[in-house]
């Protein structure tokens, strides 16, 4: 069962817990710091990794309890906006910052060291971000499950990079694909089958196939659109079942962000599932209006009763299923601007 939700928002990291058969905000820690990833090994579920937006990667060693910064006062990243665990070495963590790079620490944190060849692949500075608050950044990270020496991150807004020699070399894999990726997935029993959301702004310029979610069969070779049956055409959040690889989740939206706010509607999000890797999608009907209003922005399943699929709304609603989707209810919370998502069994 789930023991803790670990939500990373625009102020801090918020620990969610049930009490008395309701759930209810246990802890908020970090809030002076925008959390926007958080990372969990199922080798060391007790440990807990948030990147921050300005003070680089603490660690939790009690699920949210308390936190530390390891490298205070060493070098390190600083404006984290993506974070991976290497499925082979629990100690070993990713870290994508805004500017680009990317660091990796092989002792938990204690240590980094920049991964400087990222600045090798032809066009990174050339990358560009909209508007003057964001810069480019690493926005997602994901490491090959049986090979570490496999490596994707996400470039914002620039397509994504691939390594096979553990960082020493990149590949840019730029064919038939949004430039703005957003979310990383690999296939479990096939890690080298790729699911990506995207920001979809190729596809509404004529200069990509797709709207808002891909797939790739082979590595990131080649690319197709998936979830075209509905013309949304803006998607952030994808998870994967942790027993069926071929049950997924994600949320699609009409256009991006900034035009959300001032219209009719919102967001007009959908939520949506696959049950079959992807060849097919369906609207998941929730019956609340904040998931069509507010985007779904991060979605998580509990690994040891997957039924369990929690979703946190974009201004800071939570809703759970406890039947793998079909029905839902309102957790009762309310936090800042969310980010990210984690569900922490017992």
């Amino acid at each position: 069962m789930t023991n803790a939700l670990l939500i990373g928002t625009w102020k801090g990291v918020v620990s969610v817990k049930p009490k008395d058969g309701q759930w209810a905000v246990d802890k908020q820690a970090l809030t002076n710091w925008g959390v926007f990833d958080l990372a969990i090994s199922p080798r060391m579920p007790n440990r807990v990794f948030a990147g921050t937006r300005g003070d680089g990667v603490w660690v939790s060693e009690d699920q949210g309890e308390t936190w530390k910064l390891p490298n205070r006062g060493r070098p390190g990243p600083g404006k984290v906006r993506g974070l991976a665990i290497d499925p082979q070495n629990p100690n070993r963590i990713y870290a994508g910052t805004e500017p680009i790079k990317l660091w990796v620490s092989d002792d938990a944190g204690e240590n980094w060291r920049e991964l400087g060849s990222v600045w090798d692949v032809p066009g990174i500075g050339n990358i560009t971000y909209p508007g003057n608050v964001i810069e480019p950044h690493v926005r997602d990270i994901v490491v090959h499950p049986e090979d570490s020496n496999t490596i994707y991150a996400s470039l914002q807004v620039g397509f994504m990079i691939k390594s096979t020699d553990g960082g020493a070399t990149w590949k840019l894999l730029n064919k038939g694909v949004d430039a703005d990726i957003h979310t990383i997935v690999l296939r479990t029993d096939d890690p080298d089958h790729i699911y990506v959301t995207t920001g979809g702004g190729d596809g509404r310029r004529g200069t990509a196939p797709g709207r808002a979610l891909y797939e790739s069969p082979d590595g990131g070779e080649s690319w197709k659109p998936t979830a075209m049956e509905f013309e949304l055409d803006y998607s952030v959040p994808l998870a994967a079942h942790p027993k069926n690889p071929d049950i997924l989740f994600s949320s699609l939206a009409s256009s991006t962000p900034r035009k959300w706010k001032n219209r009719d509607g919102g967001a007009r999000a959908k939520l949506i599932r696959s049950e079959d890797g992807g060849a097919t999608w369906q609207t998941v009907e929730t019956g609340f209006e904040e998931m069509h209003k507010d985007f779904p922005m991060a979605i998580a399943f509990d690994s040891t009763e997957p039924d369990n699929v929690y979703v946190a709304t974009r201004y800071g609603r939570v809703f759970e299923s406890k039947d793998g989707g079909r029905a839902w209810s309102d957790i009762g919370i309310q936090v800042a601007e969310v980010t990210e998502m984690k569900a922490l069994p017992v």
